[in-house]
């Protein structure tokens, strides 16, 4: 229900403001500028769709090697103390577990292609303990919350976008430390979030335990990467994604021979899931394609910015981030779209200015909110996504709120 309100509230936004700035303004080609836009996001949730078949399909073809071989139960061993908490409606040692723990692994290393589909296949198998199968639990909610605060270690695509500006930025990777920072306070916003709505004790020892070591590891990580060059950065990032990736085939396939498993067999039934995965979020990733292409063509984002600069302005606060919140404001509704923002701010400002390396930091944190309710909660039909948009946008909110005061403290 919550997103159908959201949804006609997109139209409607759009509508108003439209009639605007055709009746007040004289803009005679508003509706026009809102109709191509409407067709072009049909086509293009109809793309995504389709190139995400392949995807699906190779990754879970070798996701259900992967657990006939035993492999998703062992991971699902090894993190589950740990999700016992977090997930106390998910059966000890479940496969969902071991699926969630991959689609978290493959964001912390920016590797979308794999993060997706094995966030789907978590979906799915979380589906598989819902007992009201159109109603979102407890444990899809918190998985899919900590799945869209984005966590991501290396923002790579946002380094190589800064080294390839017109004039490159002088020092590509000086947005790293700040992403991982915002990255990580926008996790434990969303993580504080939900515990808070589901009521679950954060402070048992195990969830110390782990959320202490992961911040270790990950400050180890992050010291470790600040001592290479940007070319050494680069190189390091793309040995470790490619190279786990195929050694994650690797393992699977080994295991499916040691327990004897039919590989080819395997890899065909899980194929077939992704195909049909795919196709069944066509019609919810095109409706929200379609609301999220005629809320940024009416132009709602130029009035909240003046909105944004009048009222900082009177409240005697720099207003110099305001440049950079299109992109904050854009990235819960499209990736693609808050990429943009972020190059034309490159473009306007500079690559090294302080609205640059801003909406580099915005673009480099968390998930886009709209899309990932939309495929993930579309994959398995559930339509009743109780808090999810809210507790997202409060995790999106933080992270923005913790970019601002960050992108302060380091290039101001």
């Amino acid at each position: 229900m919550v997103l159908s309100y959201i949804w006609l509230s997109f139209f409607l936004i759009a509508f108003i403001i439209a009639a605007y700035k055709w009746l007040i303004l004289g803009d005679g080609m508003i509706f026009k500028v809102l109709t191509d836009g409407i067709f072009k996001a049909a086509n293009d949730g109809f793309d995504i769709s389709l190139k995400l078949v392949g995807l699906m399909a190779l990754f879970l073809g070798f996701m259900r090697i992967g657990e006939k071989a035993g492999a998703i139960n062992f991971l699902s061993r090894i993190v589950g103390p740990f999700f016992s908490r977090l997930f106390p409606e998910v059966p000890k040692n479940h496969p969902a577990i071991g699926h969630m723990m991959m689609n978290f692994s493959a964001n912390m290393l920016g590797l979308d292609n794999a993060a997706t589909p094995f966030g789907l296949k978590a979906m799915e198998s979380l589906q598989e303990l819902n007992p009201d199968k159109d109603r979102a639990t407890n444990a899809q909610l918190m998985f899919l919350v900590l799945h869209a605060s984005g966590l991501t270690l290396i923002p790579v695509s946002i380094i190589a976008m800064r080294a390839s500006m017109d004039p490159p930025a002088a020092n590509p990777t000086d947005i790293f430390v700040p992403c991982m920072i915002v990255t990580f306070v926008a996790t434990m916003a969303a993580l504080i979030t939900v515990s808070i709505k589901q009521k679950i004790n954060l402070f048992q020892p195990v969830i110390i335990f782990w959320v202490a070591g992961i911040s270790a590891i990950l400050g180890a990580l992050v010291w470790f990467l600040t001592t290479l060059s940007k070319a050494d950065l680069e190189l390091f990032s793309v040995k470790l994604s490619n190279g786990l990736i195929l050694l994650i085939f690797l393992v699977f396939l080994l295991g499916a021979l040691w327990k004897k498993v039919n590989v080819f067999e395997s890899f065909v039934d899980g194929a077939k899931g992704g195909f049909e995965i795919a196709v069944r979020i066509i019609p919810y990733l095109i409706a929200m394609l379609v609301a999220i292409s005629v809320l940024r063509n009416s132009g709602v984002f130029d009035y909240i910015i003046s909105v944004f600069e009048t009222f900082f302005s009177f409240l005697g606060v720099n207003t110099d981030f305001v440049g950079a919140l299109p992109t904050a404001l854009m990235k819960p509704l499209s990736g693609s779209g808050a990429r943009g923002m972020m190059v034309e701010a490159m473009n306007t400002h500079g690559a090294d200015s302080f609205v640059g390396r801003l909406s580099s930091i915005f673009q480099g944190t968390s998930d886009t909110t709209f899309y990932v309710v939309a495929v993930y909660f579309g994959a398995v039909s559930v339509k009743n996504t109780r808090y999810a948009i809210p507790a997202m946008l409060i995790a999106d909110l933080v992270g923005v709120t913790t970019a601002i005061l960050i992108g302060y403290m380091f290039f101001y």
